[in-house]
């Protein structure tokens, strides 16, 4: 794969590029490593393209992650603790079933890094709150987003957001105080 697109939101490009540039080259690697023709492999059964093949975010999920860990790149689970001070007096919380937790796919010398095949909400919610969350519990530093082109995304299942549509909004957006550096690749097939 390639990258055909870079958006730095909060300075990212920037000081990625100052503090983490062997970590950068190694995510670019990653990236090229990557053959998205091995993934063309979801036979769509929507009704605007049936029987056409799609690139299977689950499978390039699987191929990200052997990836990045040929260069020690690891997931960071997070368990949530929730507190029950919030809920009135007339409210007794069930137990919940199984334990919440927050999860960043990869983290390397504080540098965390999302791919994302799926919805807009879910990018949206990695940059603007997951990455500033796990900065404040001390994992990472900075963060990169690695999203496909509206090119690459045509040809996978509906709704799969897009680097444009994101970059649009972040740009509309504007950085906040609690926003931390990152830096936003949009890829696509070679």
């Amino acid at each position: 794969m390639k990258i055909s697109g870079i958006y730095s939101f909060n300075k990212g490009e920037k000081f990625i590029k100052a503090k983490y540039p062997s970590l950068l080259e190694e995510i670019k690697e990653v990236v090229k490593q990557t053959k998205a023709e091995k993934h063309l492999t979801k036979k769509s059964r929507e009704k605007t393209m049936t029987g056409k093949m799609l690139y299977s975010p689950k499978s390039l999920n699987v191929a990200f992650k052997k990836e990045f860990a040929k260069y020690s790149w690891t997931k960071h689970r997070e368990n949530c603790e929730y507190s029950h001070k919030f809920y009135t007096m007339e409210y007794t919380p069930r137990k919940m079933k199984g334990k919440p937790f927050r999860e960043m796919d990869f983290i390397k010398e504080k540098l965390g890094v999302e791919v994302q095949f799926g919805k807009y909400s879910f990018m949206v919610y990695n940059v603007c709150a997951k990455m500033t969350i796990f900065k404040n519990l001390g994992h990472i530093n900075a963060g990169v987003e690695i999203v496909p082109i509206k090119q690459f995304a045509d040809n996978m299942s509906t709704g799969v957001s897009y680097f444009e549509q994101f970059i649009w909004d972040l740009d509309k957006r504007g950085v906040s105080n609690i926003d931390i550096p990152v830096l936003i690749l949009g890829i696509d097939t070679d």
